[in-house]
């Protein structure tokens, strides 16, 4: 079963910094470490598409994924899951839009799919509580890259 959510932010910071910061890739293990990011290697950078292989660490264990991004300035981020340890799906978007000046609405949305060692309660977990933290996250980096 695919678990999917989609939230909505709203950020002091223009669509165009919104989109460095979401996509300044080698960044996020500084900012979402208390989320368990611990590695970012770019695989492949063709210049709009990027093939990035992440490395979390949960309940003890550190699992990695890769993603294919597709970059479309300064509007949207999309991904896909390349491979993936415990994951068989992984599809998302971030989409911008202007919210007044100097505002951004950023709408985050994930479907993804786990495997069967995976026990669903981490699954909720990630969900309810992980996910607005992690849109806390880019929110403080990119409003504190403006100071």
């Amino acid at each position: 079963m695919a678990s999917q959510a989609t939230r909505t932010i709203e950020v002091g910071v223009s669509p165009e910094k919104f989109f460095e910061v979401i996509t300044d890739f080698t960044a996020y293990p500084r900012f979402l470490a208390r989320l368990g990011m611990v590695g970012v290697q770019v695989e492949k950078d063709d210049g709009d598409v990027k093939l990035i292989t992440h490395a979390v660490k949960k309940l003890g264990k550190t699992v990695s994924y890769t993603l294919r991004y597709t970059l479309d300035k300064p509007k949207k981020l999309s991904w896909s899951l390349v491979k993936g340890q415990m994951m068989s799906e992984n599809t998302g978007s971030w989409v911008l839009e202007e919210a007044g000046e100097g505002c951004t609405r950023a709408t985050y949305a994930v479907e993804a799919r786990f495997g069967m060692l995976v026990p669903k309660s981490l699954v909720k977990i990630m969900i309810s509580r992980e996910l607005p933290d992690m849109l806390a996250a880019f929110m403080q980096e990119a409003e504190g890259r403006e100071r």
